[in-house]
């Protein structure tokens, strides 16, 4: 269920798979995306289920609904409830936060997930970077507004989940090379000789660039993996989560909230 997860200074990052869920074919299982057809009744059931398995209440996590721009929100709750007893996500690509036990969430199935932490301030943010958000900046925005709540960009640790790569997100050679003009280092090549984008590459270079040092990527590729999702592989599918939050304050005496960091299945 919980694919990778670490912890940095008080700072919680986790990633998800595709399994341990209720989800039926072809979002099978643990698919965490409320917007893809799957029945709410089991998609409410997944949240709840990866939420325990992290030590967070369901309750307590922020979801978006994301549209691959760059807009951002900064959040001190989780969104109010519609008449319909749903989340009213606003269309954001990013959230941020200073609320200590508060989780953000971020949904993909090849995108790239980032998940961005500066302990030391109390900063946290989750980010959505497809190849239209690279292009807009929607990671670089993500760090300009935890600046502004008081991070550093030389202390923020970045942390990017299972994503389709380089090798594999074969694109038109004009869409590479547009993408390659304002990222330079997304700019990509298949392992069987074609035009690619590594929006990977190009979020790690982003941040690099912003004096980010602390970072780290998954290994997995969506589209080579059979224990994650990809849109790309399969048009009708199930979403992953990345998850970040900072620890709440702890009582003296008390045992440390969450689990231990470690690889699950």
């Amino acid at each position: 269920m919980i694919d990778e997860q670490d912890i940095a200074s008080g700072a919680r990052f986790a990633f998800t798979d595709r399994w341990g869920g209720v989800s039926a074919v072809p979002y099978e299982q643990l698919n965490l995306g409320g917007a893809v057809g799957d029945d709410p009744a089991a998609v409410r059931a997944n949240r709840a289920a990866a939420a325990g398995a992290l030590g967070l209440d369901p309750d307590r996590v922020v979801w978006m609904n994301q549209v691959h721009g760059r807009d951002v929100a900064v959040v001190e709750d989780v969104w109010p409830t519609g008449p319909d007893g749903t989340r009213d996500c606003p269309s954001v690509d990013a959230v941020v936060t200073t609320r200590r036990g508060l989780a953000l969430a971020v949904l993909t199935a090849d995108c790239t997930p980032v998940l961005l932490a500066d302990p030391v301030a109390g900063v946290v943010a989750a980010a959505h970077a497809g190849r239209p958000g690279l292009v807009a900046g929607v990671v670089p925005a993500a760090v300009e507004a935890m600046t502004a709540l008081g991070a550093d960009p030389a202390r923020i640790t970045a942390r990017t989940g299972p994503a389709v790569c380089g090798r594999c997100y074969e694109v038109p050679e004009r869409m590479r090379e547009d993408v390659a003009a304002v990222v330079p280092a997304a700019r990509a090549e298949t392992s069987w000789g074609t035009p690619a984008v590594d929006v990977v590459a190009g979020v790690h270079a982003q941040l690099a660039a912003l004096g980010v040092t602390d970072l780290r990527r998954s290994a997995v590729c969506t589209l080579e993996s059979p224990d994650h999702f990809s849109y790309r592989r399969d048009r009708v599918t199930g979403r992953l989560a990345g998850y970040v939050w900072l620890e709440p304050e702890s009582t003296p005496g008390a045992p440390a909230p969450g689990v231990p960091a470690g690889k699950k299945s």
